[in-house]
């Protein structure tokens, strides 16, 4: 199994980006997103059941960040709005083997490798 995540990138503060994680498991996989800033230990920013009827989100990721998936595709989405220095992290997608999201990164799989989002003020 492999997760690629893409999407990431330089931005300024206030403004947006998409982060996309592309990749199957072979079952119907919830998915998550968590992040890791220099120093700091790894975060839970969001999570979505196989169906996408369940949706997590950290404290940090409520109220800006959305996130979706298209399972024909074999995708998840991070839509990230109003960005702040502090969202700079890299970000890592996560599959389960389960259909229920979780916040938890112990309960994950897979992992991809990561991308790095920057945000300047």
């Amino acid at each position: 199994v492999q997760l690629q995540a893409s999407g990431g990138g330089l931005v300024q503060a206030g403004g947006s980006l998409r982060l996309s994680c592309a990749g199957r498991t072979g079952n119907r996989s919830a998915r998550g997103w968590f992040r890791q800033a220099p120093g700091k230990e790894r975060e839970f920013v969001a999570a979505i059941s196989w169906s996408g009827g369940m949706k997590y989100y950290g404290d940090s990721a409520k109220g800006r960040f959305i996130i979706s998936r298209d399972n024909d595709k074999n995708e998840v989405y991070l839509q990230m709005n109003s960005l702040k220095p502090e969202d700079t992290a890299v970000y890592y997608c996560a599959a389960k083997r389960a259909t229920s999201a979780s916040r938890y990164s112990g309960d994950y799989t897979y992992w991809g490798q990561g991308t790095q989002v920057t945000v300047s003020s």
